[in-house]
């Protein structure tokens, strides 16, 4: 039980610098990344309603029509 603490905690401290370093050096670039995906997204999004406008409107069709 005593090893398996020591291991943990061994892992621990070798993976937090790690993790701390990949978190600063992201932010700046993710920053950048999130103004060009709002972007594109906003452009996707314009596209979308467009292509909405354009589908003609369906005619409401009965099939027992005839039969009643």
């Amino acid at each position: 039980m005593r090893a398996l603490i020591i291991a943990l905690t061994a892992i621990a401290l070798l993976i937090a610098p790690a993790y701390a370093r990949g978190k600063g050096a992201k932010s700046s670039e993710q920053n950048q990344q999130t103004q060009e995906r709002k972007k594109k997204d906003a452009a996707a999004e314009k596209a979308y309603k467009d292509a909405l406008g354009k589908i003609p409107e369906q005619k409401i069709t009965d099939p027992w029509a005839h039969m009643r």
